[in-house]
């Protein structure tokens, strides 16, 4: 028995020494592809030396004697540091991602293949201009001299992710660098999940106009009465079960998680300081390493600083001494699902206005790593290409012997946007800004600028012109072969929505609607913001004139308008009614649940439990409401929808019948959904966080979740590739943070600014900047999220131009020098 003893401690110090070497030897392996900062290296490609100096945040300071040198220095430091994620978005754009991940990515790459995002790039590259042209093969050649560094020194590959998906790095080119933007586009696009979910919400309801309600048109002139959605096509099922990918790895953002922002600007007389301010947070999907990456680059023009994306060679938001810029989604109704009737003689051809006509087609391979290659034939209708029925839950709302295409701008072929901002870094001034963004396409925005003495506020983009007669209006997916329901080109961009100069001298956006249209001149019928605009206009009318921490104040602010004008609406019949409860009955629990949320002021801080309660009510609520009538698609709408419940609440044309519940004998009122609602939201509080209500902490639910791509999941792995952080915030708060809407973390902040900036140039070396996350995409080094606190904290790092200061406690200089 001592034998066997011993020769188990033996066997088991001999397994506990071999896995401290497979550590040490992963850690080794590892962290040679950490970049060294300084370092001095011979390329090919550059006219002169480059000089990347790191400041103490790692943001790189990059100094040339031409632009072109500059960007190759700015390819190079995204190389550097984000070679592994520019890769990924790549593969994404070419359809490519099953070649290393399996099976579990092919969906996102036939759609890829469908869309043909990769031909349209390298076609797009052709059309821009000559500068542009110059400048992105510049930065290729930057990213490529990287990736001779790594092969010639023999530097972990470049990233730790490359030991564990093996696939060699093709040379970066300039239509790599077009394909990410059209990657960018497809997140920030939502409106064909709208269009669905509004056909599939039309079909199931029994009374189809009241799709409206759940669905509501924002405030201003709505949509006149539409055909249902049954009329149109006949013979749909009330409800279809979508096709789910099993387990995949990747996935688009889903109804509600697409494009998002903040901008606003003062003028002069609206600055303490007498300079024009502006303030500027885009949202995007969490990620670790996030999505933008802080450059600052020394052009021949003057210095441009600002946030960037890695594989793009441009300052997306950020600012010179001359011009500051930044963007919001613009919500730009710029898809459109077409439904084309397949020829029943000949399924090659389809219905046109005309007569029939066959799809333009070609085939193409999918290779999949450890399975036989797919064959995808890709087809094109004259409105966009073919889509699958299990993309954007096409296939729930497409009759047999039909298809649906998408007719959508960011597949323009002749895309200029690239070349439109490129400009915006050498512009001089908003009229200069402005001339070059009409070459701008897709994805359709709101730029927001200051110069040294003025404001504006423009869409740019490509606005679809569509027939008077458009059967849908664009609101749900429209037969292909009636011509009225075909795009007739493009509306002139000056009719683009713009504010230029206003008199009152403030200008802002938070996706908010901006126009009040008719169709077809409407812009989109779908914004992504009625509520947050009502707390930003209070802040902004209640100063005279403000500063830069009045706009840092506005950016971080927690106090949701939707909670302050819900919770009256809904509680009007609960708040301090029934007799005493003793302690641990429901009716305790409830009584003390409306006293905490009657003496709340709406301020979603994360310490606090009102928000969580709030925010566990009102979802219960919604599902309460729309469950009867919706059944299963009930699931579908994941985020409360606040113009929904108030016209219910409020009674309004009768919208206080979704409160009764069809199945029961009784007629229930919007009280008693309201009282069973809140005990439904309590017991679910109860079973993950405890009965201790006053102890609630709303950032134990808000946990921004800041996960890494591809390993976010592994076990193990996910400890150290994950960055999580307790947040403040909602999805109805100017420092948004959209919640998941998922079981079994609803709460879950999922989607945010990943980048703050703050721009004055009363004292423009005083803006800030800020990401989510850290510079690095390597988990191992102290730049991966040593920014991340910072952020959470709602603190800034100093964005100037002055290079002495970056030098001054720089990380490192890196010295490129011609070979």
């Amino acid at each position: 028995m001592r034998m066997i003893f011993k020769a188990l401690v033996r066997l088991l110090a001999g397994v506990m020494i071999l896995m401290v070497l497979g550590v040490g030897v992963v850690y080794y392996l590892a962290q040679q592809s950490l970049p060294d900062y300084d370092n001095q290296l011979a390329v090919d490609g550059i006219s002169a030396p480059v000089e990347i100096v790191r400041s103490n945040a790692n943001v790189p300071h990059i100094f040339g004697t031409t632009d072109t040198d500059v960007f190759f220095g700015l390819g190079y430091a995204h190389a550097q540091d984000r070679l592994w994620q520019m890769t990924v978005m790549r593969r994404v754009a070419q359809g490519k991602m099953s070649e290393v991940f399996g099976a579990r990515t092919v969906e996102i790459d036939a759609l890829s293949r469908r869309l043909d995002l990769y031909r349209l790039s390298q076609r797009a590259f052709e059309v821009q201009d000559e500068r542009t042209q110059a400048i992105m093969r510049a930065y290729a050649a930057g990213v490529n001299a990287r990736l001779f560094e790594i092969n010639e020194f023999a530097l972990g590959r470049g990233a730790p992710e490359m030991f564990l998906f093996s696939a060699p790095v093709a040379p970066w080119t300039p239509a790599d660098s077009m394909a990410i933007q059209k990657v960018l586009g497809l997140l920030l696009s939502g409106h064909v999940n709208d269009e669905v979910l509004y056909a599939r919400t039309s079909l199931m309801l029994d009374d189809a106009a009241r799709v409206s309600e759940i669905m509501p048109d924002y405030p201003g002139d709505g949509i006149a009465a539409l055909e249902d959605y049954a009329a149109v096509f006949p013979g749909l099922p009330k409800y279809a079960k979508a096709i789910e990918a099993s387990d995949p790895l990747i996935e688009l953002p889903k109804r509600g998680l697409a494009g998002a922002s903040n901008i606003w600007a003062a003028a002069p007389h609206r600055s303490a300081a007498g300079g024009t301010l502006l303030a500027s947070d885009p949202h995007l999907g969490f990620s670790a390493p996030g999505k933008w990456y802080l450059a600052r680059l020394e052009l021949q023009s003057g210095g441009v600083i600002g946030g960037t994306i890695p594989g793009v060679p441009a300052v997306f938001m950020g600012r010179s001494d001359r011009l500051a810029w930044g963007f919001t989604s613009a919500y730009v109704d710029d898809q459109d699902v077409v439904i084309e009737k397949l020829n029943p003689e000949n399924p090659e051809e389809y219905q046109t206005p005309t007569g029939w006509k066959r799809f333009r087609s070609r085939p193409s391979i999918l290779e999949i790593k450890d399975a036989e290659p797919i064959t995808l034939t890709l087809r094109w209708s004259q409105n966009g290409p073919v889509l699958s029925g299990s993309d954007f839950d096409l296939g729930t709302i497409t009759p047999p012997g039909h298809v649906a295409a998408l007719n959508w701008t960011l597949l323009t072929p002749e895309d200029r946007s690239a070349s439109a901002l490129i400009g915006l870094m050498y512009a001089d001034d908003i009229d200069e800004a402005l001339e070059g963004m009409s070459d701008f396409v897709a994805p359709a925005q709101n730029l927001g600028l200051i110069d040294r003495e003025g404001i504006a506020l423009k869409t740019v983009g490509v606005l679809p012109k569509r027939d008077p007669r458009h059967q849908s209006q664009g609101r749900y997916p429209a037969p292909g072969w009636r011509a009225e329901n075909l795009w007739q080109g493009a509306l002139p961009f000056a009719d683009n929505p713009a504010f230029i100069q206003p008199e009152g001298g403030i200008v802002g956006n938070t996706n908010n609607k901006t126009v009040d249209r008719p169709f077809p001149n409407h812009v989109s019928f779908i914004w992504g913001d009625s509520q947050r605009v009502n707390r930003w206009t209070r802040l902004m009318e209640n100063r005279r004139v403000h500063t830069r921490d009045s706009f840092i104040e506005a950016q971080l602010d927690t106090v949701s308008h939707t909670a302050r004008s819900l919770l009256p609406l809904i509680g009007s019949e609960l708040w301090f009614t029934g007799e005493s409860a003793p302690d641990g009955t429901r009716e305790r629990q409830r009584q003390i649940a409306l006293e905490l949320l009657a003496s709340w002021n709406g301020e979603m801080n994360e310490h606090m439990p009102e928000p969580l309660i709030y925010a566990a009510w009102m979802r219960a609520l919604q599902k309460r409401i729309i469950a009867d009538e919706l059944g299963p698609l009930a699931d579908e709408f994941k985020h409360i929808e606040p113009l929904f419940l108030e016209k219910v609440f409020r009674g309004l044309e009768g919208a206080d019948i979704w409160c009764d519940v069809r199945q029961s004998t009784r007629e229930e009122t919007c009280e008693d959904m309201a009282r069973l609602a809140l005990d439904d939201a309590l017991i679910w509080i109860e079973d993950r966080y405890g009965d201790q209500l006053e102890s609630l902490r709303w950032g134990d639910a808000h946990q921004a979740t800041h996960d890494h791509d591809i390993l976010g999941g592994v076990p193990v792995l996910r400890h150290f590739v994950n960055i999580r952080q307790s947040t403040s915030g909602g999805d109805n708060t100017l420092q948004r943070g959209r919640t998941s809407g998922e079981d079994p973390e609803p709460f879950q902040n999922v989607h945010g600014a990943g980048y703050r900036g703050v721009y004055d140039f009363a004292d423009p070396d005083s803006s800030v900047f800020i990401t989510s996350t850290g510079q690095s995409g390597h988990f191992l080094s102290r730049h991966y999220d040593d920014l991340s606190q910072l952020w959470r904290r709602g603190e800034y790092l100093p964005m100037s131009l002055d290079p002495d200061l970056a030098r001054a406690a720089s990380v490192g200089v890196t010295v490129l020098e011609p070979r």
